[in-house]
């Protein structure tokens, strides 16, 4: 089972940003089933949650604990 990280990113302001996030994401964590809700901030990936952290963090976003 692979567990689910929900985390909230509020500098997310624009669907730009939701694709940036995306990614991010994406390319960092290879297979992970990714969720990013702009109205709620909210950003859900899984696998690694360190790596997935480190990979909004370098596109210029701030993960917090949601």
């Amino acid at each position: 089972m692979t567990d689910k990280t929900v985390l909230t990113v509020s500098d997310m302001t624009c669907n730009h940003c939701v694709g940036t996030v995306r990614k991010a994401l994406g390319d960092a964590l290879s297979g992970a089933e990714i969720s990013v809700d702009l109205p709620t901030h909210r950003v859900a990936f899984t696998g690694d949650r360190t790596r997935g952290e480190e990979a909004i963090r370098e596109a210029g976003y701030t993960p917090e604990q949601a």
